[in-house]
């Protein structure tokens, strides 16, 4: 019995070894290689966005003149956090509208099918039956308190006023 457990024991700590395919070092090696690469490609972007933002705040100052300047000294030591978040916002975007292939309607006909599609569905009694029956009303539902809320955000806006027009 007591064999028994030795040889048990002998081949459960055989069994849980690990064996890695390339050594620690070369691992770390590897990942400090990379993390390399990254900070230098993070500082060529900041470099990018500095400039981007110097020459955002030139054609400001041309274009705004003493009014442009004074906005530019006014940020301050805010510039370069501003130019950088800006540049990465803007990187951002440009990463999700290819990733999601994004891209503006082409012709005239593309638009005149998109709201075509919406009028016929709106306006059919079966479509708002399916929708019913199968659950899909929370997302139209949804999707239309979204639309209502840009358009609220887009008169309080209009009318630069949360609550009413200023009539004096």
């Amino acid at each position: 019995m007591n064999a028994l457990r030795v040889t048990a024991r002998r081949h459960l700590a055989s069994s849980t070894r690990r064996f890695a395919s390339t050594s620690t070092e070369t691992a770390q090696q590897k990942a400090q290689g990379a993390a390399q690469d990254a900070q230098a490609k993070a500082k060529d972007f900041l470099a990018t966005a500095n400039v981007t933002g110097k020459k955002a705040i030139e054609a400001g100052k041309k274009a705004l003149g003493p009014l442009g300047e004074r906005v530019g000294n006014l940020l301050g030591a805010y510039k370069q956090p501003l130019f950088y978040n800006t540049a990465v916002a803007r990187e951002f975007l440009k990463q999700v509208y290819l990733a999601e292939r994004l891209q503006p309607p082409t012709s005239l006909s593309a638009i005149q099918s998109a709201y075509s599609t919406l009028w016929s569905r709106a306006s059919s009694p079966t479509y708002w039956r399916t929708i019913f029956s199968n659950g899909e009303w929370v997302k139209v539902g949804v999707y239309g308190i979204e639309a209502y809320g840009v358009f609220k955000i887009g008169e309080i806006v209009g009318r630069r006023s949360l609550v009413g027009y200023d009539l004096h």
